[in-house]
């Protein structure tokens, strides 16, 4: 038989869909499992967004669509970037893909030639170094620590810089650390790949659940020069538990949504039609609406922090967005990926081992789920390391 490819061969498996599916293997076992390892909102998808696709279909709604999307999406996308980001696009510059891992996983097969760099902050969401792998580009770590916020710092963002750098990855707010930066601290971010001429794909799929009074920042609006550089990702998977629907979009030059465009025509062609006349009402439902779901998950994130403090050897640095508490477990001396497979094994909890986000001194547990279960899940979380 002939070689398969090397490529797909030294890509790694998500860990996160993979503990997420074991867990749920366990709970149709009837095993009592307290899942943190959900990347996606327990809430059910708005009334409203779900009539509207059920009205879609009664309509006909259900043939194929341009490959990059309906142009009354894209009109309302650019609507909302100008409202809620001060990002100026026209429906030229939008294309709108299955979900926002899509769309970064068509920016890098735009931008990338062999060989070309990504930078990548550690801790990273699990599939931005194997998307660059899949580009035939290398990713390059730089490494963030806990008592910054995981933040970037800009001057050692500045040494990883070679002449082989082609874009830096920005998630604000992040997932697994919760970390929102600053507009001060983007702009310098996006002065520095102004002055290496380097592009930057800013992933915002988190951006409606930030807490603490913060607020998102689009790199991309920080001036003229960055603005043209920057291809912004979002999506409505986590704003409106809409995850399994599947409409992601970008935002970029006409050059780069041409590019994307040409390997979405040739790759799954235009996403659900159907989901996208559901995303059409959701860019449309009231900030209210909104709010209350990222306001139960603040409160849910106040209640994680405090069962945690009191629970020995496990540290973290506050999550200012997102719905994930990203532990620091080195005081265990025991390495994430068998730290995770031991509490689920033991306690039936189930948490994201750190090796997939960078580091295996950590773990992400998601709060995602309801307050009894976090109770739980924690009590059993502290119970184990003590013991």
């Amino acid at each position: 038989m002939k070689t398969l490819s090397r490529i797909i061969a030294g890509v790694t498996p998500s860990a996160t869909l993979a503990i997420t599916s074991l867990a749920k293997k366990m709970v149709r076992e009837g095993k009592d499992v307290v899942n943190f390892a959900a990347g996606e909102p327990d809430f059910d998808t708005p009334e409203s967004i779900k009539q509207s696709a059920i009205t879609a279909i009664n309509n006909g709604k259900t043939k194929y669509t341009p490959a990059t999307g309906i142009s009354e999406l894209k009109i309302e996308i650019c609507r909302k970037l100008l409202h809620d980001n001060e990002l100026q696009y026209t429906p030229e510059n939008i294309v709108i893909s299955c979900g926002a891992k899509h769309n970064l996983f068509n920016a890098l097969q735009a931008i990338c030639n062999k060989d070309d760099e990504i930078i990548i902050p550690f801790p990273y969401w699990v599939s931005y170094p194997e998307m660059v792998r899949l580009a035939k580009a290398k990713p390059v770590i730089i490494t963030t620590k806990k008592e910054d916020g995981f933040k970037v710092n800009p001057a050692d963002l500045a040494t990883k810089i070679t002449a082989k750098t082609k874009a830096i990855i920005i998630n604000s707010p992040s997932n697994p650390s919760g970390t929102v930066y600053t507009k001060d601290e983007l702009k310098k971010i996006g002065e520095i790949a102004v002055k290496n001429d380097l592009y930057i794909i800013s992933d915002e799929i988190y951006e409606k659940l930030i807490y603490d009074n913060l607020k998102h920042v689009s790199i991309g609006s920080l001036g003229r020069e960055i603005y043209e550089r920057t291809i912004t990702v979002n999506g409505v998977s986590k704003a409106y538990a809409m995850t399994g629907w599947r409409i992601g979009y970008m935002a970029a030059s006409k050059e780069i949504a041409k590019l994307a465009s040409t390997i979405q025509s040739h790759s799954t062609s235009n996403p659900c039609t159907i989901s996208q006349y559901a995303s059409l009402k959701a860019l449309t439902l009231k900030k209210d609406d909104i709010d209350k779901m990222r306001d139960c998950f603040q409160d849910r994130r106040d209640y994680m922090l405090k069962l945690l403090d009191a629970i020995p050897k496990i540290s973290y640095a506050v999550p200012h967005g997102a719905f994930y508490v990203f532990c620091d477990i080195s005081e265990t001396k025991m390495e994430a990926k068998i730290f995770a497979q031991k509490l689920l094994q033991d306690m039936h909890v189930a948490v994201i081992p750190g090796e997939s986000f960078g580091s295996g001194r950590y773990i992400r547990l998601s709060f995602a789920t309801d307050k009894k279960n976090i109770e739980t899940g924690i009590e059993r979380l502290g119970k184990w390391v003590k013991r």
